[in-house]
This record gives C-alpha cells, sequence and structure tokens, in this order.
C-alpha cells in the first residue's frame, strides 16, 4: 500500500511539471520590470561583489557574461 501512495504521489508532482505553458511575448513585458530583476540594490551588489573579492582573491568580471573561453 505504501509503494503504490508513493508511485500516486509521484506521478502526481510529475504529471504537474509536465503541463507547464512556456511564457507568451504579452506576458514577457512583465517579467521585464525592474523590480524582478536579482541585482536591484546596488549596496547589497557591492558587498556580494567585496565579499567574493576577500575570499577568492579576484575581482571583476560580474558584469559581463562567458567563461573566458572567447566563446561569447
Amino acid at each position: 500500500m505504501k509503494k503504490f501512495f508513493a508511485l500516486m504521489v509521484l506521478s502526481q508532482l510529475m504529471i504537474g511539471c509536465a503541463v507547464e505553458q512556456p511564457v507568451r511575448p504579452w506576458e514577457k513585458g512583465v517579467l521585464s520590470k525592474p523590480e524582478m530583476t536579482f541585482g536591484q540594490d546596488r549596496l547589497d551588489a557591492q558587498l556580494s561583489d567585496h565579499t567574493y573579492f576577500s575570499k577568492e582573491a579576484a575581482s571583476g568580471g560580474s558584469g559581463v557574461g562567458g567563461g573566458g573561453c572567447g566563446c561569447n
């Protein structure tokens, strides 16, 4: 009975993930608002950069995508 219940829960979770619709073009305007960005607090971003520099002994590179391989 436990296996059956676990199988039913797992199948419901898989079905719930499978019906996700992609974002429509007219819905992308809501997602592009400034309040939807991850790095909107400049002071917090500067503190994170300082912490990263202090721990990793490296600075910069946070504003540009890519890994240094030249494949941007």
